[in-house]
């Protein structure tokens, strides 16, 4: 795995082409700068692109997503990704609305997603305040990405849709229900969480995936 490294007393380096690193994918709809900027926190650079043969061919990829479901799956198969991404074969980390849109349908204005997990995302249907904003606590950790994190650790979110709790579950929260806060299947990863705004337990996750 070739993925850059940055000196941490430099300046990033120049971004690569083809092939080097980490591709994070940019389809209008993705939180991509702040994305960036964590990995280059962690001393990594990464190429922003949604051009189908840079993705094919980088050595990660990081899929992440703010905002609403249809317009973004518009947006992924306007650029042409839509068979791209549920076909990659190196290690994908979707974060937030790019978990749910790896999964089968999203009740959001009833979006038919990427199907790369058969689960179907949900409303918020709770008392409790929705959109969830804020720190929440993730347990019954499984697997690499989770690599060094405690149960109950404090992650991130932002979201009002979630993931139920399913058989592809590496992290659990609750909030008015229990759901998956991680899943994954094969090569690729999700969290509805945002590791990029998770402090230090965020940056260990990122470190565990590019380091998978």
């Amino acid at each position: 795995m070739n993925t850059q490294k940055i000196n941490s007393e430099s300046k990033p380096p120049p971004i690569g082409g083809v092939g080097e690193g980490l591709v994070i994918i940019d389809y209008g709809a993705g939180n991509v700068k702040s994305v960036q900027f964590a990995l280059e926190r962690l001393g990594y650079s990464a190429i922003c692109s949604n051009n189908a043969e840079v993705i094919k061919s980088a050595d990660k990829v990081i899929f992440p997503g703010v905002g609403e479901a249809k317009s973004a799956m518009e947006e992924i198969k306007r650029f042409g990704l839509g068979k791209v991404i549920p076909n990659l074969k190196q290690p994908v980390l979707g974060i937030c609305l790019g978990m749910q849109l790896m999964c089968r349908f999203s009740e959001e204005n009833k979006t038919d997603c990427l199907n790369i997990f058969p689960v179907d995302v949900l409303k918020f249907d709770t008392q409790l305040k929705v959109p969830q904003i804020g720190w929440n606590v993730i347990n019954h950790l499984k697997g690499d990405l989770f690599k060094n994190i405690l149960a109950d650790s404090y992650v991130y979110y932002v979201h009002s849709y979630y993931v139920p709790k399913n058989e592809f579950s590496i992290a659990l929260t609750d909030y008015g229900v229990q759901y998956a806060g991680a899943i994954q299947k094969n090569n690729f990863y999700a969290c509805q969480f945002h590791p990029e705004k998770s402090s230090e337990v965020g940056e260990q996750i990122l470190k565990n995936f590019i380091e998978l």
